[in-house]
């Protein structure tokens, strides 16, 4: 008998014209890959497993046998990620940057431990924060995942200045020679300008406190050499998606940058953090992808997360031009791919977001700085990443903005989105 797909494929090819050619895709969090690395994902590895790290010479490393060939990709995908970070380890097995950050927290954390890291309201992910893995890691019993209380876990936030989008490092210090945390944890959901890593990694080291550097949104930005660099600031990881401003399959990474018997001793338990703690097998059919994906980045990548740069900045001018309230407009609206605007003088957030995406501009709405409840947010986080992937560059930041604000105040452009769109659906850069 014949298994009927026509429906299904019909939903996949309406997605693949709607997302693909038809919208404009403002998703902080989100990228498309290129031909090479989506032609190479179909492969028989989607059905193959590879518990543990690839086979050697003169050992066994995996609980499988017939892993030859994947055993050399995930080799590969490693030394060539390491030699683009320039770091001294990587582990490529996570399947998501939050896949990445269970493994490292089942590797560091145990409960009744201290960490600090960003608020939810001030951008931290949330798998940072309370409900998510690290407040849930360090919860023991008796303890409540709700903060202030007397029997609450020992999570702490970073200090923020009084815009909120940047750390106060002098009282970040200050906080750490307080709370003495088992776990430090920069980088942010909401991402607009680097964090202090310099001054943090230098008390962190001091104190052998381990600082995690949650670069998911901005590993592109970093690895192109356009941001800032964790590890040369003092960083002991870097944890990331590679799939945002890193354009390639939807991975983890875990980046390490550790040296010396005692840091070292914090990549052994990471490493069993990875398998069996938070994953077995780990996507195998994308490894290739990513190994592509890394490649691409070597050769593009400066040019990538430059002109990424370029289109936020012009982004956050037009829409601040059209009378748009742009976040973080005395500091240059952002330093990444990512712009914050706040828009409750036009109505509710969610509502806003919605009927942009009536309109085919696709963004998502967020919880600001002054945010009350993150359930009933007054922003929209944008990304620029996507389309500049696909050849726009300042000139079309202008037409954006011109469209998202007429939309935005209630107005159809529909058409007009279209219009602007269907001259740009060649993936570059690769």
């Amino acid at each position: 008998m014949d298994i009927k797909t026509e429906d299904i494929q019909s939903l996949v090819e309406q997605q693949n014209n709607w997302r693909g050619k038809e919208c404009l895709n403002l998703i902080a969090s989100e990228n498309t890959q290129s031909p090479n690395v989506r032609n190479i994902e179909v492969n028989d590895f989607m059905g193959r497993y590879a518990e543990g790290h690839p086979n050697t010479n003169d050992e066994d490393r995996r609980y499988y046998e017939g892993t030859r060939w994947i055993d050399e990709i995930e080799r590969i995908a490693e030394q060539e990620i390491i030699e683009l970070a320039g770091c001294q380890q990587a582990d490529v097995r996570p399947i998501s940057g939050n896949a990445a950050n269970t493994a490292l927290a089942l590797g560091i954390l145990r409960g009744g431990d201290t960490v600090v890291v960003n608020s939810i309201e001030q951008g931290g992910h949330i798998s940072h924060n309370p409900i998510g893995v690290v407040g849930r890691r360090i919860q023991k019993r008796g303890q409540v995942l709700n903060l202030g209380k007397e029997n609450s876990i020992d999570l702490n936030f970073w200090p923020a200045t009084e815009d909120g989008y940047h750390l106060d490092a002098n009282a970040c210090v200050d906080l750490l020679e307080k709370k003495r945390p088992n776990l430090a944890i920069l980088g942010k959901s909401l991402f607009l300008f680097p964090e202090p890593v310099k001054e943090i990694a230098e008390a962190c080291r001091n104190l052998k406190i381990p600082l995690l550097y949650d670069g998911a949104h901005v590993l592109g930005l970093i690895l192109g050499g356009c941001f800032q660099d964790p590890f040369r600031e003092g960083a002991h990881f870097i944890n990331a998606s590679t799939h945002k401003t890193f354009p390639g399959p939807q991975r983890g990474v875990i980046l390490g940058n550790l040296q010396g018997e005692e840091e070292l001793k914090w990549w052994t338990s990471i490493d069993r953090g990875v398998m069996p703690g938070s994953s077995s097998s780990h996507h195998l059919h994308t490894l290739p992808g990513l190994v592509i994906a890394i490649r691409e980045m070597k050769v593009y990548g400066k040019a990538y997360a430059k002109q990424t740069i370029k289109n936020a900045k012009a982004l956050g001018q037009a829409l601040d031009d059209e009378g748009v309230d742009v976040e973080a407009k005395e500091f240059g609206f952002t330093e990444s791919h990512q712009l914050a605007l706040r828009v409750t003088r036009y109505g509710e957030a969610k509502k806003i977001a919605r009927h942009l995406a009536e309109q085919n501009i696709i963004c998502n709405y967020n919880q600001l700085p002054g945010d009350p409840d993150p359930g009933f947010p007054s922003g929209l986080r944008l990304g620029v990443q996507e389309m500049t992937r696909m050849g726009m560059t300042e000139n079309e930041m202008g037409d954006i903005a011109q469209l998202m604000s007429s939309a935005i105040k209630g107005k159809k452009v529909l058409k007009e989105v279209g219009n602007l769109r269907e001259r740009f659906n060649e993936v570059c850069y690769c």
